[in-house]
């Protein structure tokens, strides 16, 4: 023990073991006081006490599945050896970092790995987030064509910070959150909308997600290679929103990589790439993008970030994909999420209550629609009537409290659970869970009496907060 360590009282294990227990009330108290009500609510106000790979323990030993992933944020699952062995190494090594004042080379070296896998682009910028990496592509394409708005489409998610929420195509978001940047929705898919709009002659990007986190709709075939020529042709840029498909999430290292021909001009990363530890996103992009932005020496810090390249999430970074490299997770993704959608699609027929399966990889969307029995349609208008995306909350909650899945709903007022669970996970994982929504399902539709009392309970809550 230094003399440091002598001199502090702090003890973190002592801390815990202490005040753990204190864990909602004090978020109640001092944090967002609505999450903890939200969770009481639908049954999720669990006390978990650790984590490793797709699961947790609870306080009273059970295992949970992950099928969630943080929201994408644990590709690896959680405290992969490898990830906390570079973070303990970086710990150790006691670099110089932060000086602001110098390159160190990690930042550099995990650059070159991640370019590697987008070899049409040629730097990098490390910020802290996904909405970070979304702001930072904004500035760029702005500065670089000297135009001043971005195209998005409609229902995409790619950040809740201003200039990010700018480009956020759901309402619920942006309201009372005004005035924003002057950007434009379009449907996605609808290539004569993006010409209309590229016609103005002041658009400086289009940025879009290859597959949209909300609802889990992926771009049509050939729209992406079609809107990059038009932007092209109208001299703005196109921006890949890869903060949850990128890394390997759709089977492929990044999702636009599915089509063939589409190069973005920047690449916005993050989730993954920190292995669950140390936040971090990138945008990389084409070299003349930076050259006009970084100009001169004077304008050497036109836009930094003061935790951006830390040595702990360079090593974080590096670490993760070095264990993608070697464990092939990207292949691995997209075997275990074919098997994955294969089974769960396999269960239409079986299920009025459920339509549709759809998604890329392990990034799945599973959703529901209006069954055609007349005993279930009561109980589905019931539901839709209080408030939309009821059912969808229904499935959740009896997955987690029965059967110990995590899961969520893919966005508010929407029939989708979203599956994005660590890229580690394989056929006993696709065992659990399709036994377990097979399980749910069949009480949905047997009419059982426990869930359908919790779709009553969630009704009258979606009416008390009208």
């Amino acid at each position: 023990m230094t003399a440091a360590e002598q001199r502090s009282g702090f003890d973190l294990g002592k801390l815990l073991a202490g005040r753990g227990s204190e864990r909602y009330d004090l978020h109640t108290r001092y944090l967002n006081h609505q999450l903890p009500r939200m969770l009481h609510t639908i049954g999720f106000d669990k006390v978990y006490e650790r984590a490793e790979g797709a699961y947790f323990w609870d306080d009273e030993g059970q295992d949970y599945l992950d099928m969630l992933a943080g929201f994408g944020v644990m590709g690896l699952g959680r405290h992969h050896p490898v990830v906390r062995k570079a973070l303990h190494d970086v710990l150790d090594a006691s670099l110089a970092d932060l000086t602001r004042f110098d390159c160190q080379p990690l930042p550099g070296l995990l650059a070159e790995k991640l370019l590697g896998h987008a070899p049409h682009l040629d730097r990098v910028f490390f910020g802290n987030s996904g909405t970070e990496a979304v702001e930072t592509a904004l500035k760029f394409a702005r500065y670089a064509t000297r135009k001043p708005r971005i195209l998005y489409c409609e229902h995409a998610f790619h950040g809740l910070t201003t200039g990010s929420l700018s480009v956020n195509g759901e309402d619920g978001f942006r309201e009372g959150f005004a005035p924003l940047l002057p950007d434009t929705a379009i449907a996605m898919g609808d290539l004569g909308a993006l010409e209309r709009e590229l016609k103005r002659g002041d658009v400086a990007g289009f940025v879009v997600e290859p597959i949209q986190g909300k609802g889990v709709h992926e771009a049509p075939p050939g729209f992406l290679r079609a809107a990059q020529e038009l932007v092209h042709r109208h001299k703005a840029l196109l921006i890949a929103d890869e903060v949850q498909t990128g890394l390997g999430r759709t089977g492929d290292f990044f999702a636009y990589q599915h089509e063939d021909g589409v190069e973005p001009d920047l690449v916005c990363v993050a989730k993954a790439l920190s292995g669950g530890y140390v936040p971090v996103g990138a945008t990389l992009g084409k070299d003349w993008i930076f050259k006009r932005v970084y100009s001169s020496m004077d304008r050497v810090l036109v836009h930094s970030a003061s935790f951006g390249a830390n040595a702990q999430a360079m090593a974080a970074g590096l670490a993760v994909l070095a264990v993608m490299e070697d464990e092939q997770i990207v292949g691995g993704a997209r075997r275990t999420g074919e098997l994955l959608r294969d089974r769960l699609t396999a269960l239409i027929d079986r299920y009025e209550l459920l339509h549709d399966v759809r998604g890329r990889g392990l990034m799945i969307g599973i959703e529901f629609g209006k069954p055609d029995s007349l005993g279930l349609r009561g109980r589905w208008a019931m539901l839709q009537a209080a408030r939309k995306g009821l059912f969808a909350q229904m499935v959740v909650a009896p997955l987690l409290q029965r059967h110990r899945i995590l899961t969520q709903v893919s966005g508010d007022h929407l029939e989708v659970i979203k599956l994005i669970p660590p890229l580690i996970i394989g056929e006993r994982e696709v065992d659990r869970f399709v036994d377990a929504f097979t399980a749910v399902m069949d009480d949905a539709h047997g009419g059982g009496g426990l869930m359908w009392e919790f779709g009553r309970t969630l009704v009258k809550q979606a009416v008390a907060n009208r």
